[in-house]
């Protein structure tokens, strides 16, 4: 059924190029050499319907600067229009990336007009002649200079009509696409007979034909080359560094190579007619002779990656539903009671002999029992882990367990909990960035273990395996008083993750049980300074430490009473209190009177202030020994400011709240008026808080400048905290006051924490550590081969995984985009380290040459398409060169189940005469044919002729550009 009349449809497209301003004449400057490759291209797009048939109109153009319009450019009466220019320029043949109509007739703008759907298309003769004619009548009533295209048949044959007209002229464009190549057009001659007759020019002497020539050879076979990387050994975590894989490090590299194809284009970019000979016989077309070549390398389809293959891997735990209990059974932490025991157990254990001291026990000895107790359920050989892995990764993590030597409580206490001051360099401070952890701290080195267990050493029931000894681990030490290595010194550090905090946390509890543990024993405490949780440091006029204060704390353990349980020995004598306290601090009493009686003898001294006397007695002010505050991790803050938050606005509310956020305050008063009897409110803010005590310089009744002080408005206002505190505080030393941190109530509730965690929140709160670590083997090996485009996309990944990782539960899909782009990053690395292998950067002995081929592989990592500096006579041609040739020789014997060669037989007539015998047959052969005739007649103005032929194995295309004059015809 033939179209309706397409007034309406010729119309809009009238009204379209009217919108776009595309009407009249279009002027430019002339196209500089490769501006298609680095110009910007741009479009824009409409719908329009034909009846109800729906078309994308899209115009594409070359974003240019706007020229200079000189009048005298516009008055040259001869002057093709910029279209018809665009045909001739040899500029821009076989551009890399642009348009295929770009490609085929360079030109610099133009409009297609496309079925809107991608499985519609124009298949009928009738129709296609309809939508020419439409285009045609629409350029000549809206005087439209700009090439219009109309796509036909369908969308993959990428077949266009089109049609040009300018003032006098016009230009048809057409195109014939085959699958099957008749035998004369597959060389030179016979291309140049079609053109020749289809420009059927009148003239006997016909012009010259200029030709742009470039034939494709396509290199897959790296016979002399091998991939290096070797994956990693499946054992490596055993044998320290087998395989490529250090133990503790994630691997990195492409397991099969990145690069599966190189591309080579040699070129002669303008011959005349006549110069060669290219035949059905012979070729003078020898790769080795042409004036210019150029080379892309295709990458392989997502290249399997190490680094890649870790993160995805690690990353699919956090989806996993399991407990730790569902997936290695419900045997974790059983007790040994339990089990069903007959008589000859109960007298075998009567003639036992007594069990060696738990503090005597190696890390292993501890391990291996828990495994017992584990295995007596699970069955010997279904642990996911087996002892010699257990064992390396527990030594790894926990270092200060190495010493196998009976007394191993020496061993173990001779570690410090902290490490050596952190390097203050970029790299180490990215945990705080991505609220990970130090890249020295057990937390770190705890992701790599897991990470490298779920990818080699039983998934996640190897990771539920490891986690379940690391927690059994963990309760061991709270037990037994043995700090946790590598966390750095102090409480929790909200820069981290919850993870990394709450064994601070842990870490904390034990440092004070131990110091308590000792103080009971009577030992004598021997602490380094600065080592105890909590370590802000006081102001400036009460810091530093004094000769007096070990003595102090001596003493005071000797006054203590074993069933005490609730009071707490301070440790830190010279820290800052930060008023965030808890409830279960509060020191209730009788309120007494502003002053305390003055025979009080003074306790819990830890030295003299050395500016300040007590305003009353003028006695020395002595500074106490205080309690520190409670370490806090962030989810305890957070349920902290939420109970704070729910007690509201009402004045009883606003009291308890003031109440529970005084409990340090309460402390202190009590252990300064312990240690310094007589004095009053005035003198502890004097030592406290400073800036709340206002002197002022007065003239008393002599006329004498004296300095009189009083305390600040705040402080003076009505039922203050600090006044009702004042009053309330008894006169208690630190060591008898009640703990502000009960540190086996918090070690209870750290331990509980980390036993009921499934391996999808431990791989949730450790996934910022896989990144960090990710991050930096990224920069590490970016380093060696220095590509500037990877560094700035390792900018980008940092920046992108702070936003991300910064918020408690980050969104699936952004981790997944984080994660991808690091493996598009290894994916660059390990092929700049293929191209290295392949052109031999490394082995080549002259410097100049060997940054000449380190620049080149930089750019065919970053470019589309690189030009070979000397073509195939360059350092870079003769390794191209020598690599056709060990392919040749290779693949000189064809299989004999090879498919026999299409039309391209001619080729193998070629090689057999041994003209390009160091090279396969042309994969690809593009053709520019252009000339400049007078059509139809021989008085009309000579205009120009183009076609493009391009003939590849699976199919060959024509595309014609032919040019009439419209005036004298």
């Amino acid at each position: 059924m033939p179209f309706p009349l397409p007034n309406r449809f010729i119309s809009k497209i009238e009204e379209v190029l009217n919108d776009w301003k595309l009407i009249g004449i279009s002027s430019g400057k002339p196209l500089e050499k490769g501006v298609y490759t680095t110009g910007a291209w741009e479009e824009k797009s409409d719908e329009i319907s034909f009846a109800d048939f729906k078309f994308s109109i899209t115009h594409h153009y070359l974003v240019q600067e706007p020229s200079d319009k000189d009048g005298k450019e516009e008055l040259v009466e001869d002057a093709l229009p910029l279209p018809m220019q665009d045909l001739l320029c040899m500029n821009n043949d076989f551009p890399p990336r642009a348009h295929c109509l770009v490609r085929w007739y360079g030109l610099r703008e133009f409009v297609v007009i496309a079925p809107a759907a991608n499985n519609d298309a124009v298949l009928s003769e009738s129709k296609c002649n309809l939508l020419l004619s439409s285009i045609s009548i629409a350029l000549g009533n809206t005087g439209c200079q700009v090439p219009l295209f109309v796509q036909i048949h369908h969308k993959w044959r990428r077949m266009y009509v089109g049609e040009y007209q300018g003032p006098g002229v016009r230009t048809d464009f057409e195109m014939v696409h085959l699958r099957k190549v008749p035998n004369q057009y597959t060389h030179l001659s016979g291309l140049l007979d079609i053109f020749k007759s289809k420009i059927g020019c009148p003239l006997t002497p016909l012009p010259p034909v200029s030709m742009a020539i470039r034939l494709t050879y396509v290199l897959q076979d790296w016979q002399q080359y091998f991939w290096p990387q070797q994956p990693p050994d499946i054992d490596a975590l055993v044998g320290g560094e087998v395989g490529g894989l250090e133990f503790g490090k994630l691997p990195f590299g492409a397991c099969e190579d990145p690069i599966s194809e190189l591309h080579l284009a040699t070129t002669w970019p303008h011959l005349t007619e006549g110069i060669i000979v290219d035949n059905d016989v012979y070729s003078d077309l020898d790769p080795i002779q042409a004036p210019q070549w150029s080379v892309r390398v295709r990458k392989a389809d997502n290249p399997q990656c190490l680094l890649g293959d870790f993160l995805t891997e690690f990353f699919k735990l956090c989806r996993r539903k399991e407990s730790t209990d569902e997936i290695l059974g419900r045997s974790a932490f059983e007790e040994e009671g339990k089990e069903v025991a007959d008589i000859t157990h109960a007298l075998s254990k009567l003639t036992e002999p007594a069990p060696v001291p738990i503090h005597k026990l190696s890390v292993s000895n501890m391990v291996h029992s828990a495994k017992k107790k584990i295995r007596k359920h699970r069955g010997v050989d279904e642990s996911p882990l087996n002892n010699e892995v257990l064992n390396t990764i527990l030594l790894f993590l926990f270092p200060d367990a190495a010493d196998k030597l009976a007394d191993g409580f020496e061993s173990r206490t001779s570690t410090s909990a902290g490490n050596n001051p952190p390097p203050e360099n970029e790299d180490y401070n990215l945990f705080s960035q991505f609220k990970s952890a130090p890249s020295d701290s057990l937390t770190y080195k705890l992701a790599l273990c897991l990470c490298m267990i779920n990818f080699y050493h039983g998934g996640v029931k190897g990771v539920a395996h490891l986690w379940q000894e690391f927690v059994l681990e963990m309760r061991y030490r709270w037990e037994n008083n043995y700090l946790i290595p590598g966390l750095a010194n102090g409480p929790p550090d909200l820069r981290c993750c919850l993870l990394h905090q709450k064994l601070q946390m842990l870490n904390c509890c034990i440092e004070r049980k131990k110091a308590r543990d000792e103080g009971k024993k009577g030992s004598v405490f021997d602490r380094s300074p600065g080592g105890t949780c909590g370590d802000t440091g006081r102001g400036a006029d009460h810091s530093g430490d004094n000769p007096d204060k070990e003595k102090e704390v001596g003493k005071s353990w000797e006054s203590w009473s074993d069933s005490e349980e609730e009071f707490f020995e301070c440790l830190s004598d010279t820290e800052d209190l930060k008023g965030n306290g808890q409830e279960n601090g509060k020191k209730g009493g009788a309120k007494e009177g502003n002053k305390e009686p003055v025979n009080i003898k003074p306790e819990g001294r830890l030295h003299p202030h050395g500016k300040l006397t007590l305003l009353h007695p003028g006695e020395p002010l002595y500074i106490p020994i205080t309690q520190e505050p409670a370490p806090m991790t962030e989810d305890l803050l957070e349920e902290q400011s939420e109970v704070l938050a729910k007690l509201g606005t009402s004045a009883e509310g606003a009291h308890l709240r003031a109440r529970m956020q005084s409990a340090c305050l309460l402390s202190d008063m009590e252990s300064f008026k312990a240690a310094n009897p007589g004095c009053c409110l005035e003198d502890f803010v004097r030592w406290y808080s400073p800036r709340d005590y206002i002197e002022e310089e007065v003239v008393d009744e002599k006329g004498n400048i004296v300095i009189k002080g009083e305390l600040s408005a705040r402080m003076k206002i009505p039922s203050n905290m600090w006044v009702e505190a004042w009053e309330t505080a008894k006169p208690v030393p630190a060591r008898r006051q009640k703990r502000l941190f009960d540190d086996t109530r918090e070690a209870e509730k750290v331990l509980h924490y980390l036993a009921v965690q499934k391996p999808a929140d431990l791989a949730r709160h450790l996934l910022p550590c896989i990144i960090h670590a990710a991050v930096l083997k990224v920069k590490e090996e970016e380093a060696i081969e220095d590509i500037s485009s990877v560094k700035k996309i390792i900018k980008q990944i940092i920046s992108h995984s702070s936003k991300v990782l910064r918020f408690p539960s980050p969104e699936d899909k952004k981790l997944e985009e984080i994660i991808a782009q690091i493996m598009s990053v290894e994916a660059i690395i390990a092929r700049a380290r293929s191209l290295k292998a392949k052109f031999g950067v490394e082995k080549c002995e002259n410097e100049e040459e060997k940054e000449d081929l380190q620049r080149f592989v930089n750019c065919l990592l970053e470019q589309p398409e690189v030009s070979v500096l000397g073509a195939g006579r360059g350092p870079a041609g003769s390794i191209i060169h020598k690599l056709f040739v060990s392919a040749q020789r290779v693949s000189a014997a064809p299989p004999l189940d090879e498919e026999p060669r299409r039309p391209g037989s001619s080729e193998e007539r070629r090689l057999q005469a041994g003209a390009v015998s160091d090279f396969p047959p042309p994969t690809g052969r593009e053709v520019i044919l252009r000339t400049s005739v007078p059509r139809p007649a021989p008085y009309s103005k000579p205009l120009p002729q183009r076609m493009y032929s391009v003939l590849t194995r699976e199919d060959f295309r024509l595309a014609g550009a032919f040019s009439a004059d419209t005036t004298f015809f």
